[in-house]
C-alpha cells in the first residue's frame, strides 16, 4: 500500500489532507483534554524524569507540581490585571464628563470649519452630527447592553464547560504521567507503530518550537509597548503595554485591541503626540510579529515561512479563530506524515525525539 502511494504522491497528499482535516475537525474537539494532556506529558517528559531521578518525585506528582506552578503564575498575572482595572475604574468614570466635553468641542470646531468651506450653516450641521451621536449612544444602551446581559446564561454554560475541560485535563495528565513509560514501551515493541511515533515526534518538535516562538514574540512586543507607552506619559502605560503584548497572540487584531482605542482616547483628550505614538507602535508591533514569527517557526522546523503563513490563513478559513493554531498544526502533520511515508526510515528513537522536543522549551 505504501509503495503504491509513493508512486502517486498527489493522491498521497490528498488522502493525508483529508485524514488530517477529519482529525482536527471532529476528533480533536471530542478528545481535546486527553490529547493536550498527552502532549504536556510528552514535552515535559525529560523534566519529569529528572525530578523522579534526582529529587525522588514521582511523575504524576511532578506533573501536578508543574500544573500548579503554571496556575500560580497565571493567577498572579490575572490578579495584577484585575487589581489595576478595578483601581482604574473610578478614574475612568471621572474622566467621562471631560471626555464628552472634549468630543463635542471637537465636533463644534470641525462643523464650523466644514460649514464655512462648503457654505452651510454650521449650527445645523453640528445639530445633525450631535443628534446622530446621541442616537448611536441610545441604540447602544437599549439594544447592545441588554443583549449582552441576556447572554449571561450562555456565559455560565461556557464557564462550566471550561471547568469540565480543565478537570478532565488534570485527571488525564496524572494518569498518563503514571503510565507513560508502559505506553511508550508497548508501542516501541511493535514495528508498525514506528511510523506513527515518528510523526508524533515531528509534531511535538513543532509545537515546542511554536510555543517558544510565541513566548519570545509576546515578550518582545510587551516590553517594547510597555516601554514606549510608559515613556510617552500615558497613564498606566506599562500595564497597557503588557496587556498589548499578551493579546498580540490573537490573529490579525492582536495589539490593535489595546493600542487603537488608546490612540483614539489620547486624540480626543488633545494629546496628539501620544496618539501618534500609539498608532506608530501598533504598526511596529505588526511588523515585528510578521518578521519574527516565520523566522522563529519556519527555520527551526525546516518549513518555508511562506508555507507557515499560508497554513495560518487556510486554518482561519477552515476552522475560524482557532485556525491560527490548527492551520499550522495540520500542515505540520501532513508534512511529517508525507516525509515519513516517502523516506520510510527510523533515524532516532522516540525517546530521543521527545527529549529533543522538550529541550526546545528550555
Amino acid at each position: 500500500m505504501v509503495n503504491r502511494l509513493k508512486e502517486n504522491r498527489i493522491l498521497m497528499l490528498l488522502l493525508l489532507a483529508g485524514a488530517v482535516y477529519f482529525f482536527l475537525k471532529f476528533v480533536v474537539p471530542l478528545m481535546a483534554p486527553v490529547l493536550i494532556a498527552m502532549l504536556f506529558v510528552t514535552i515535559f517528559g525529560p523534566l519529569l524524569q529528572k525530578l523522579q531521578s534526582k529529587l525522588k518525585i514521582h511523575r504524576q506528582v511532578g506533573a501536578v507540581l508543574l500544573l500548579l506552578a503554571a496556575c500560580a503564575i497565571l493567577g498572579v498575572l490575572v490578579w495584577i490585571l484585575f487589581s489595576w482595572i478595578v483601581g482604574s475604574v473610578p478614574g475612568w468614570f471621572e474622566g467621562l464628563d471631560s471626555l464628552e466635553e472634549e468630543i463635542y468641542t471637537l465636533i463644534h470646531q470641525i462643523c464650523e470649519t466644514v460649514g464655512k468651506a462648503i457654505k452651510i450653516d454650521s449650527g445645523y450641521l453640528e445639530d445633525t452630527v450631535s443628534s446622530g451621536i446621541r442616537e448611536g449612544i441610545d441604540w447602544f444602551q437599549q439594544k447592545l447592553v441588554p443583549g449582552v446581559l441576556s447572554q449571561s446564561l450562555e456565559f455560565a454554560r461556557a464557564l462550566a464547560s471550561f471547568g469540565g475541560f480543565l478537570i478532565s485535563f488534570l485527571i488525564a495528565t496524572v494518569l498518563l504521567a503514571k503510565d507513560y513509560d508502559n505506553i511508550m514501551n508497548q508501542m516501541l515493541d511493535r514495528e508498525e507503530c514506528y511510523l506513527f511515533l515518528e510523526i508524533i515526534c515531528g509534531i511535538i518538535r513543532y509545537i515546542a518550537t511554536y510555543v517558544k516562538a510565541q513566548i519570545i514574540i509576546m515578550t518582545v512586543i510587551g516590553t517594547l509597548a510597555g516601554s514606549v507607552l510608559g515613556i510617552s506619559g500615558i497613564p498606566h502605560g506599562v500595564l497597557w503595554g503588557i496587556v498589548a503584548g499578551i493579546l498580540d497572540a490573537l490573529p490579525f487584531i492582536g495589539t490593535g485591541i489595546v493600542l487603537v482605542p488608546l490612540s483614539l482616547q489620547q486624540f480626543f483628550l488633545g494629546n496628539y503626540v501620544q496618539a501618534f505614538f500609539c498608532l506608530l507602535l501598533y504598526v511596529v508591533c505588526i511588523f515585528i510579529r510578521e518578521l519574527l514569527e516565520p523566522r522563529l517557526i519556519g527555520k527551526k522546523v525546516g518549513v518555508s515561512p511562506v508555507a507557515i503563513l499560508l497554513s495560518i490563513y487556510a486554518g482561519i478559513k477552515l476552522f475560524g479563530l482557532w485556525g491560527i493554531i490548527e492551520g499550522p498544526l495540520g500542515f505540520i502533520i501532513i508534512y511529517q506524515a508525507y516525509l515519513s511515508l516517502i523516506n520510510r526510515r527510523w533515524e532516532k528513537a522516540p525517546a530521543e525525539c521527545t527529549s529533543e522536543a522538550g529541550k526546545h522549551l528550555t
